[in-house]
């Protein structure tokens, strides 16, 4: 029987959470903000030793860690495994950094028109099979992806940008310039969201949020919930249509879950919804027993 002592890292962009685990359950936590393009002068090894390493004692317990902690401007560069892919597969190509400490690598899924990468998201996926039997997983996000799966195997996954385009408009375009504090608005967000799904072509549509608080016909406090619901709204109509699922697994958690829940009714969809941490963890745990 596998020793399930071990501990499980998500390192992003922004943050780094760590798991303590012993006998299976988790016994000290870290969310610190730390993520790879956040270090100021520290490197990632020393981010780890400062906060990781202490909790492996004398026993060196074995570490996994997932995520831009693994890309070009992490701690070292992981591979891209080729899709299609046995899920269970990531367990045989991890990267070691140190003795006893490995980056799970990312995926890439390649046609003659389309390249896409992942990193981080393949653990949630794989832990999301051993959660669900839903061959559709979408993981909402600042990236969000959309993955089909089949016994195991990640056929395809594709990427939408809504939550950095969010960001940016917001912040860096002419559609958030002078705005008064943003308030929560259901209705504005539904209101996007429809028009989103209606028209998903966003080069044509976009525009329209700033007319449209100009004419008056959306309140200047509202761009935001309209704008996200446009997003969400193109995202959806989008991707529903490529894979065509009648249900889906949802791994959001926060203000995202709810949202996307109305999307996926909108479109007709069933969503059973997973949280992120229960299926990153899922997904370690599965590594750290093939080991």
């Amino acid at each position: 029987m596998t020793d399930m002592n071990y501990i499980a890292v998500d390192w992003g962009s922004t943050h780094l959470r760590a798991w303590h685990i012993e006998n299976g359950v988790p016994i000290n936590v870290l969310h610190l903000p730390f993520g790879v393009t956040r270090l100021e002068d520290a490197t990632p090894e020393q981010i780890f030793e400062r906060y990781i390493n202490p909790w492996r004692s004398e026993r060196l317990l074995p570490v996994y860690m997932a995520g831009m902690v693994g890309s070009d401007a992490g701690w070292k560069a992981a591979p891209y495994l080729r899709c299609p892919l046995k899920l269970n597969t990531l367990a045989d190509s991890l990267t070691a950094v140190l003795p006893g400490v490995w980056i799970v690598p990312g995926l890439r899924f390649q046609t003659d028109d389309m390249c896409n990468v992942m990193r981080g998201e393949e653990t949630l996926l794989l832990g999301v099979q051993h959660l669900s039997h839903a061959s559709c997983v979408i993981l909402p996000g600042t990236h969000s992806k959309w993955a089909l799966t089949e016994s195991g195997e990640v056929r395809r996954f594709d990427t939408a940008m809504t939550g950095e385009l969010h960001h940016m408009l917001m912040h860096y375009s002419l559609l958030g310039r002078g705005l008064m504090a943003q308030e929560d608005s259901e209705v504005a967000f539904l209101s996007g969201l429809h028009r989103g799904m209606a028209q998903p072509a966003l080069v044509e549509t976009l525009f329209s949020v700033r007319a449209s608080r100009l004419l008056g016909e959306l309140a200047p406090e509202a761009v935001s919930e309209y704008l996200s619901g446009l997003l969400i709204g193109a995202e959806t109509a989008v991707f529903t249509q490529r894979y065509r699922p009648a249900r889906v697994a949802l791994v959001a958690d926060g203000p995202l879950k709810p949202r996307y829940r109305q999307a996926l009714a909108v479109a007709g969809v069933e969503a059973e919804t997973i949280a992120p941490e229960l299926a990153f963890l899922t997904g370690i745990r599965s590594i750290h027993e093939r080991q």
